[in-house]
């Protein structure tokens, strides 16, 4: 029987996206895994060190395994890493309702936005916010597409592609070919409302008495949503969602990208395939203070040439060069 669940994959001590490349894959192998499950996908939001999504399945778990399977195969073979990648135990709530599943859409097409990377929910890219009521919102303007020829380069192996399913020139499939947005879209009703639940507080008090009287079911809130999430205070969302953004803090993406394409191919014995993984764990942790060392001195200097005056915390340090984070260090 086919159930409303929200799914989240989180790692804690390493990070599940390093590039632009490695979010676009994720997509895939999440449409991919929603494909050959059958299932129906409703949304999905990525960030660093987690994956949301919205999705009606008959098999869950399977589909799970599928998405986790595929994108740990590429994942390891990019960065010559090793096992499983995330936590053990994946995070699964089930759903029942028209004011329990819009409270959930909520959240995850609000990623951006309640982890302080955005201003709007529309302005962070790598979640489901942009692709509904397209046409009336002016989204609808079709991407520059991917040859079909290339499209094997971001799927995984031996994977068929049905043709009704684009790719943008990143190599990303179009999120409105893989989201069912008829379907959300008439649970949201009209544009207008869209808009306004966008733009609504989380755990609004209306909305968590709506969700009591619907059912007997718990209220989905912000607290369960990103339970196991790690390194996110949820007392800090009242103040993200008024589009305060921190652009001084360096976001996950920008250190890992500092880490691998400018200071790894400097100390690596192969410069053309370094990884963070490569490197043994001492040389690890030397780098590390380094790393911290230097931003601590140069955090106020805009004209730095590796921080550029952005700021980043010894917890995200820490997980963006796979080591387990140590309060007490």
């Amino acid at each position: 029987m086919r159930k409303t669940v929200h799914l989240c994959l989180s790692s804690h001590d390493e990070v599940l996206f390093r590039s632009k490349a490695d979010l676009a894959f994720g997509f895939n192998c999440f449409a991919l895994a929603s494909l050959t499950t059958e299932s129906r996908a409703l949304a999905e939001g990525r960030l660093s060190t987690h994956h949301h999504s919205i999705v009606q399945a008959d098999s869950p778990r399977e589909l799970m395994f599928r998405n986790r399977n595929a994108y740990s195969r590429y994942f390891n073979t990019k960065y010559k890493r090793k096992g499983r990648l995330g936590e053990k135990h994946y995070f699964l709530l089930e759903i029942e309702g028209l004011y329990h599943t819009l409270a959930a859409l909520n959240y995850v097409n609000r990623q951006g936005l309640h982890h302080g990377l955005a201003a709007t929910p529309f302005d962070y890219p790598h979640c489901s916010a942009n692709a509904f009521f397209q046409k009336q919102l002016g989204k609808d303007a079709v991407p520059e597409l991917l040859r079909p020829s290339c499209r094997h380069l971001f799927l995984p192996s031996n994977v068929s592609l049905p043709e009704q399913y684009r790719m943008d020139d990143t190599g990303m499939i179009l999120p409105k070919d893989v989201l069912d947005t008829a379907y959300v879209e008439e649970l949201y009703i009209s544009p207008r409302n869209y808009l306004y639940q966008m733009n609504r507080n989380s755990n609004d008090a209306r909305d968590i008495q709506a969700q009591k009287e619907e059912n007997h079911m718990e209220p989905v809130t912000l607290e369960g949503m990103e339970a196991g999430v790690p390194d996110f205070d949820p007392r800090l969302t009242k103040t993200f969602e008024q589009g305060k953004v921190n652009y001084d803090r360096m976001t996950d993406m920008e250190l890992c990208q500092l880490v691998d394409e400018r200071i790894l191919p400097k100390i690596s014995s192969i410069p053309e395939t370094a990884s963070v993984y490569d490197i043994p764990f001492d040389k690890r942790t030397k780098l590390y203070d380094w790393l911290w060392q230097k931003n601590q001195t140069s955090r106020y200097q805009r004209n730095d040439p590796l921080f550029g005056g952005k700021t980043i915390t010894e917890a995200q340090l820490s997980r963006c060069l796979c080591m387990k984070y140590d309060p007490k260090r």
